[in-house]
Parts: structure tokens; C-alpha cells; sequence
């Protein structure tokens, strides 16, 4: 067996616009590159996002390798220095959307997996968990994957993730831990008029940025152990209204919550819930929550699992990594 170039695999891989909910044939290349090294693989279909697990050996412990091929959208095309799905390798840097986050490292993952598998290295069992929702909702991804192994009797005993997590230097941080996150679709539902007559209409504007404005100077808490403050910002505010002297029908708002262990996603969806119920009073429309929690809070304690994984990247990179909850 000829060893795997990570390098070529991702430029295959970015080479596939695979912009959630697309994927334009990229888990394809995954499944196709993963078969190949002897790894029994399983589609997960769910909705219209595509999603792999692949298992080399039927032996514990499980050691699986979590990652995504969905990137977001390429933005302005004309600010790139490169096409966005060229893949172009430059001055020894690989220019391409999902370069680092995070085709890359399922490349990575996918070599280094072939080099253990031919060393007979593996004494237990390697697994991929790779999905196409990641950086969307993130609602038919690893979740429900996760959900499907559970219910067929699969245990994942240990699991990496390749997400970028370096924050100076390469390898100098390892995450143990993230914050929660809920993203929620708040819509407010007026009624349109003419300026000169606002008492015919119902402006839904003002209802909503006094509403996100509570939200936003609300503070969650003061911080967790080992975790920083749960944050609150408003991703997108949006009225579609290209007239001057015309009251919209409708204004809408997006919003993000990453929030320690301090609260569940749950509760805070009810939180944005009340507080939209009291804005809407005396208001003549209606407000509409939409709360999506994709994550909650989690820690992984430090311990034999994070010293191996540790020692692993001090071996490469030639320094001790941080153990941090950040982002």
C-alpha cells in the first residue's frame, strides 16, 4: 500500500465547493480514500446533508477522528488572491476555503490513520466521523449521527477533532472543552404603512432593537471555572424595506449565544421566549422565536487521554500545548 499524501487529499478535497448544505462529491472522496486504507464505511443521510462513519477493527477502545467537509461561502471572490476552489499551493502555503478549516485535517487524519494501519500499530479500533453540517445549523450532522451509533450499540471511547485550535503558533493549544451555542431567529410582524401616517401602521423596527438591545445588556454570569463568560451578539438584523418614506410589515434578527456550563440551551431559549412575550405587549403584531441550540457545554477533565494527545503535538511542534475552553 502506497502511503497516503495529505497534501494531494486536500487539494482534492477543497477542489469540491462543498458550501453546507452542499457536498459536490467530497464524502465521496472521504469514503472513497478511507475503504481503500481497509476501513468498513456507512453513509448517514439525513435531510439533505451527507455524513460517514467509517470503523477500521472491531475491538475497544474506539479512537475516532471527528471532522466536517461542508465549509462556509467564499464572500467577495474579487478580495481572494487565488480562486477559492483552486487548491493553489504559493510560496509553500495552500490557498484554498477549507485549507484550514477543516479538509485539511480530515486529510491528516486519513494519513495518519494509513500509516498506523501499516505499521500494525492499531490494537483497538479507529473510527471517522465525518459530516457535511457543521458550519451551518449544524441540526442533521454530528448529532444525529452520534444518535444513530447509540441506538445501534456503537461506542465512540476516546474522540479528536481536527478543528483549527492553534492560537499563536502551530500546536500550542489544545481544546478540552467548548462553550454551548444557540443560535435563535427572532421575526416581528408589524404592520406596513406610509411614514405620513404612522398611527395606521405598526412598525415592527423599534419593537425589535428594544428587544435585542435587552437581550444584548442582559449579563449571563460572570465567567465558569475554566471557562470564559457567556457571550450574546447579534448576527443579522434584516427589514428588506428599499423605500424611504414606507413603515415595513416585518423586521427580522438572528442571534448567537455561546454560553458556559453555567446554563443549558434549553434554558436560555426560554429566557428569549419571555423576554420576546413582554415586547410583544401592547405592540399591535407578533413576535416569533425561532431558538436552535446545535451544542451544549462541555468539558473533557484532563487526564491520561489529553497526556497522550498532549505529548503527541509537543513531539511535532517542540513545545508543551495549552489545555484551554476558549471559543
Amino acid at each position: 500500500m502506497s502511503e497516503l499524501d495529505p497534501i494531494a487529499l486536500t487539494q482534492e478535497l477543497i477542489r469540491r465547493p462543498s458550501v453546507t448544505p452542499a457536498d459536490e462529491g467530497a464524502m465521496d472522496i472521504v469514503q472513497r480514500t478511507l475503504e481503500g486504507l481497509g476501513f468498513a464505511c456507512k453513509r448517514m443521510r439525513f435531510g439533505e446533508i451527507e455524513n460517514l462513519y467509517a470503523r477500521y477493527g472491531t475491538a475497544r477502545p474506539n479512537l475516532c477522528f471527528a471532522g466536517h467537509t461542508d465549509v462556509v461561502p467564499v464572500g467577495d471572490a474579487q478580495a481572494w488572491s487565488r480562486e477559492a476552489f483552486a487548491a493553489e499551493i504559493v510560496d509553500g502555503m495552500l490557498i484554498g476555503r477549507g485549507s484550514v478549516d477543516m479538509k485539511s485535517a480530515v486529510a491528516a487524519f486519513a494519513a495518519a490513520a494509513g500509516k498506523a494501519i501499516a505499521a500494525g500499530q492499531v490494537k483497538g479500533s479507529l473510527s471517522f466521523l465525518i459530516t457535511g453540517d457543521e458550519e451551518g445549523v449544524a441540526t442533521h450532522g454530528t448529532k444525529m449521527v452520534v444518535e444513530a451509533l447509540k441506538a445501534q450499540g456503537e461506542i465512540l471511547d476516546h474522540c479528536i477533532v481536527g478543528e483549527p485550535s492553534s492560537a499563536e503558533t502551530f500546536g500550542d493549544m489544545i481544546k478540552i472543552g467548548r462553550r454551548g451555542s444557540i443560535n435563535t431567529w427572532i421575526t416581528v410582524d408589524g404592520r406596513q404603512g406610509h411614514v405620513a401616517y404612522p398611527h395606521r401602521a405598526a412598525n415592527p423596527i423599534p419593537v425589535l432593537i428594544d428587544l435585542l438591545a435587552k437581550l444584548q445588556n442582559h449579563v449571563l454570569d460572570e465567567g465558569y471555572t475554566g471557562f470564559q463568560p457567556s457571550n450574546l451578539e447579534v448576527t443579522t438584523v434584516d427589514v428588506a424595506n428599499g423605500a424611504t418614506n414606507v413603515i415595513p410589515a416585518q423586521a427580522k434578527a438572528r442571534l448567537n449565544i455561546r454560553f458556559n456550563p453555567s446554563h443549558k440551551g434549553a434554558e436560555l431559549a426560554a429566557w428569549i421566549e419571555a423576554e420576546a412575550a413582554k415586547a410583544a405587549e401592547g405592540f399591535g403584531g407578533t413576535i416569533k422565536v425561532e431558538p436552535v441550540v446545535s451544542g451544549e457545554a462541555f468539558l473533557t477533565e484532563p487526564g491520561a487521554f489529553t497526556d497522550v494527545v498532549a505529548a503527541a503535538v509537543q513531539d511535532v511542534s517542540g513545545a508543551a500545548p495549552e489545555l484551554s475552553t476558549t471559543g
